[in-house]
């Protein structure tokens, strides 16, 4: 009887140890599975971090470079205003300064001459500020009469600033050699090469 008692302790003891060692390896494993599971997933999202880090960085570049670019075009675009800008001024000087001078007598009669002689046009009317015309209606009227036959009328407008219009065919078309209009006649043809100029600086 105490042998058979003894026998059971024993098995009790074996099964109880077993039944630890089991339950231990099971906790073991299950940690070992956790723990990986917790390596994978920081490894994930570290990977996540650093893609979303340098994405962003390439967008700051992406962004920065944009800006610059953009500054530059601006600028270019501002330079290139101010030096049409100016190129407009000098040119308005310069054409106020042949149009004040005895000069203007002559471009009238040589205009005149031409719509005259190669545009057949009839009834031609020069249209000059007062001032100018009561300053050169002599020296045009003696250099259109010694070249043409009659059909060119004088007459006054203060509506322009230097220079003068021509009106042919009784008003039928009006021709504009004001100072703004050939001012910006030698704008619109320079402009472009200047343009060119800088492009070629660039």
């Amino acid at each position: 009887m105490e042998i058979q008692l003894q026998e059971l302790i024993e098995q009790i003891k074996k099964d109880g140890v077993e039944a630890a060692e089991t339950q231990a390896e099971a906790i073991l494993t299950a940690a070992k599975d956790e723990a990986q599971k917790i390596i994978s997933d920081a490894k994930a999202e570290a990977e996540k971090l650093i893609a979303d880090a340098k994405l962003e960085n390439e967008k700051t570049v992406k962004s920065g470079e944009d800006a610059l670019r953009q500054a530059s075009r601006n600028l270019l675009i501002s330079f290139r205003e101010s030096v049409t800008k100016e190129l407009k001024a000098i040119l308005g000087e310069s054409v106020s300064s042949v149009y004040s001078s005895d000069a203007l007598a002559g471009i009238i009669v040589n205009v005149v001459e031409g719509f005259k002689n190669n545009a057949g046009a009839e009834d031609i009317t020069v249209v000059l500020s007062s001032e100018d015309l009561k300053k050169l209606e002599d020296t045009v009227l003696s250099g259109l009469k010694a070249k043409l036959s009659e059909g060119v009328t004088l007459k006054a407008n203060d509506n322009f600033d230097g220079g003068f219009r021509i009106a042919v065919n009784d008003g039928g078309a009006y021709y504009d050699y004001s100072k703004d209009a050939v001012t910006d006649m030698l704008s619109n043809y320079l402009s472009p090469k200047i343009a060119a100029l800088m492009k070629e600086a660039e």
